[in-house]
């Protein structure tokens, strides 16, 4: 920026970009531990201070207000050892964003939950299935980092790609997921999926909210043996043709976002009775399967590729070859078939 920054804003840009570079640090060391948790506290870090930042360029105090015994006008705010009570996370988030829920709010919004349900919690088995969320965080930081004080403040330059990538099967990944059924991670995974359960599918589907890529192996000739190994590009800047090759690509190698172990996942027969329970009118087994076909939450029977559901609802039991429903699908059959209009309209047949 041509305008020199106030040393208040300049502390707070400093603060904010070595805050997120010690947790991409602490990250990136190999080794079996819970990085997760380390990252979360230098995470939290660098995002308060870049709104701290943000606050003081625009001249708001971002400071706690002392509630006044008086009847004078003069705003006092609350201090602790004589300096003034900056505001947290959270706090900054509201007054950022205010009625706006973007996919970057939701970001955060989740990892100040989850920072606060693993503080005394050492669950290195959580550290894969958080890694989505974590590096859309550091992603967002730096792009309102570079929107609010101009592309120097880049981190592009700091940065690497980890050379800590795992071809571990889906089925060691099971198994590493079925130990958290009966460890301390009950909360927290409960905690993870229902706040991923909740989120609209465009959040949840939003690079801003979890990134997340598969890697496809790029074979160099001599030619451009000088090329980087690894190459990120927007979407948006791809032809027609291009997207098409890469969506075919991501049909052959994507595997299914599955729940963190096969916890509260509940069969068909056990899904009625509990829907049933719930709504004025009766459901039925072939309600039920009405309802899958219609919302397309998985495969008919017989499909070559039974494993492509919708996870949020639903995920395919392969060695069982059955399928399995979560308690997000519970839920929306409750609300769903509560409304007699909706239950025609699916079912084709009026509610009894």
């Amino acid at each position: 920026m041509s305008k020199k920054l106030p040393q208040r804003v300049k502390d707070n840009v400093e603060k904010c970009t070595e805050a997120a570079l010690a947790a991409v640090e602490v990250y990136n060391k190999p080794g079996k531990r819970f990085r997760t948790a380390q990252y979360l506290v230098l995470i939290v870090i660098a995002w308060t201070a870049l709104f701290h930042a943000i606050f003081y360029k625009t001249g708001k105090r971002p400071w706690y207000r002392r509630r006044s015994s008086g009847s004078g006008n003069a705003i006092r705010y609350e201090k602790i050892d004589g300096d003034p009570k900056h505001w947290d996370l959270s706090k900054c988030i509201n007054e950022y964003y205010g009625s706006n829920n973007p996919a970057e709010r939701k970001n955060l919004e989740f990892l100040i939950g989850l920072r606060n349900k693993i503080e005394h919690r050492h669950l290195p088995e959580l550290d894969a299935s958080l890694y989505g969320e974590c590096q859309a965080a550091l992603q967002n930081l730096e792009d309102l980092l570079v929107q609010e004080f101009g592309q120097k403040y880049a981190l592009l330059d700091q940065l690497a790609v980890s050379l800590q990538f795992s071809r571990s099967t889906p089925s060691e990944k099971r198994k590493a997921a079925q130990t958290l059924a009966t460890t301390s991670a009950k909360k927290v995974s409960d905690y993870i999926e229902k706040f991923r359960g909740n989120l609209p599918s465009a959040v949840l589907s939003s690079m801003k909210y979890s990134f997340s890529v598969f890697l496809v192996p790029k074979v160099a000739n001599r030619e451009n043996a000088a090329d980087v190994a690894v190459e990120f590009f927007r979407v948006d800047e791809k032809s027609e043709e291009e997207l098409k090759r890469l969506e075919r690509l991501n049909v052959l190698i994507k595997e299914k976002h599955i729940p963190i172990a096969n916890l509260n996942l509940y069969k068909a027969g056990k899904v009625v009775p509990k829907v049933n329970e719930a709504i004025p009118h009766r459901f039925t087994m072939n309600t039920h399967t009405d309802a899958w076909k219609y919302f397309k939450v998985r495969p008919i029977y017989g499909s070559k590729k039974p494993e492509q559901t919708v996870s949020k609802y639903c995920v395919y039991d392969s060695p069982h070859k059955d399928y399995l429903y979560t308690q997000a699908w519970i839920d929306k059959l409750k609300v769903t078939f509560s409304d007699p209009i909706k239950y025609e309209q699916i079912t084709g047949r009026k509610p009894t």
